[in-house]
């Protein structure tokens, strides 16, 4: 370039040139997007065990039939990983700051994570399943991966009060539909229970949002899901029922959070109903 006094080159200075070559706000990645980034990783590692681990041997003629134990267990300990990273990305955005991409990095991980590894996990058990119809089980995972695709599309775009969820969250929804297929219930059963558990998530029933002990449980919760899969992948003693035991209450807090949810807005609007007529009273 040149200077227009002297009519002599020069060079920017340093500091102008940073400024040019300075990365974009919107391109810049907060520590809640790293965790973020390994919520997606999860996902996708959760579809390359179950292909690989579970697929792939079915296909090739394996002797052992059902769901794989150390594959299948691998599979839901990465999506429970993923949970880990979707709990704790937006505790960490509260804290710290949050990159203008955020949102959008948090919904495209969650579809990976809970939306294609839940129904690619409900596809490879109708493939596997001795009982299992594998055209009907992929209408169940096409299912699943529509209500999540729908629940996050609604959560963009609706705002509901502060501290809850409108209907079942995706990563407990995709938890919810693995412990299904995990207790290898008859093929109807969890069919229908899969597909309860996808109108959950695009229902309007109420669900907390996990914060200070919620969230503490929530982990906790996690922590002893991934000791129970561990114990039954390596045929620990008992490891059997202790796995029915964990997804057998991981389907009762699914029923049961509804059931407060819709018992209370029964009560408010009940409450609501007496204060008015006792408002109309003289």
């Amino acid at each position: 370039m040149v200077d227009p006094e002297t009519q002599t080159g020069w060079v920017p200075e340093a500091d102008e040139a940073d400024d040019e070559e300075e990365m974009p706000l919107s391109l810049r990645l907060s520590i809640a997007d790293t965790l973020t980034l390994g919520n997606a990783t999860c996902g996708f590692m959760a579809v390359y065990f179950t292909t690989t681990g579970i697929l792939i041997p079915h296909l090739q003629g394996s002797q052992e039939t059902g769901m794989a134990r150390h594959s299948a267990a691998t599979a839901v300990i990465l999506m429970l990983c993923a949970a880990v990273f979707d709990l704790f990305d937006g505790l960490v955005a509260r804290k710290l700051r949050s990159s203008p991409m955020g949102a959008e990095l948090d919904n495209l991980s969650d579809l990976i994570s809970f939306g294609l590894a839940p129904a690619y996990f409900v596809l490879v058990y109708g493939m596997v399943a001795d009982d299992a119809h594998q055209r009907v089980a992929a209408v169940g995972a096409i299912v699943v991966l529509l209500a999540v695709v729908l629940r996050l599309a609604r959560f963009s775009c609706v705002t509901v009060k502060d501290g809850t969820f409108q209907g079942m969250p995706s990563p407990f929804g995709a938890l919810t539909v693995v412990s299904i297929v995990l207790l290898e219930l008859p093929f109807v059963a969890t069919l229908l229970a899969i597909i309860g558990t996808a109108w959950l998530m695009v229902s309007r029933v109420e669900y907390p949002k996990p914060r200070g002990r919620l969230a503490v449980a929530m982990l906790s919760w996690i922590v002893l899901s991934m000791g129970l899969l561990a114990a039954w992948a390596f045929d620990a003693p008992s490891g059997q029922l202790l796995l029915q035991t964990g997804c057998a209450l991981q389907l009762v807090m699914g029923a049961v959070i509804p059931l407060f949810a819709t018992a209370r807005r029964v009560n408010n609007f009940r409450d609501n109903r007496r204060e008015a007529r006792a408002a109309q009273l003289p």
